[in-house]
């Protein structure tokens, strides 16, 4: 797993919804576009991404509860955890606010991708 997550961005496209309904999954964006997953096949794991324009302002309500630094990085991993443990994100957020657990078996990468914060993250399949 660690090898994909290095090389995260040889495996994520960036188009129209319709153009990346190929990929292994997809996050969509406010703006019409999608960001896809296209990496191979990893037997046992199960993938996820969330994807968010690094520039969009931060919605005041969230900002106000969780803090606008570093925003859209910390709510992409929690979106891409919740995705990976099947947990609404309002359950997640009273557990663990933004934040990820330390003991979790999830393992993630946040990075940029044009003018896109993008996690990708991995877990065990359930």
């Amino acid at each position: 797993m660690p090898g994909l997550l290095a090389a995260a961005e040889r495996h994520l496209r960036i188009g129209p919804a319709d153009a990346l309904a190929d990929a292994v999954t997809r996050s969509y964006l406010d703006d019409g576009r999608c960001v896809g997953w296209y990496g191979p096949p990893a037997p046992g794991w199960q993938v996820a991404i969330d994807a968010e324009r690094a520039d969009a302002p931060v919605p005041p309500a969230l900002a106000r509860r969780f803090g606008a630094g570093d925003f859209w990085a910390r709510w992409t991993r929690a979106e891409c955890c919740c995705k990976l443990a099947d947990v609404p994100v309002v359950a997640w957020w009273r557990r663990y606010g933004l934040g990820t657990p330390y003991d979790g078996a999830a393992i993630w990468r946040t990075l940029r991708l044009a003018d896109l914060v993008v996690t990708v993250g991995f877990a065990p399949t359930r």
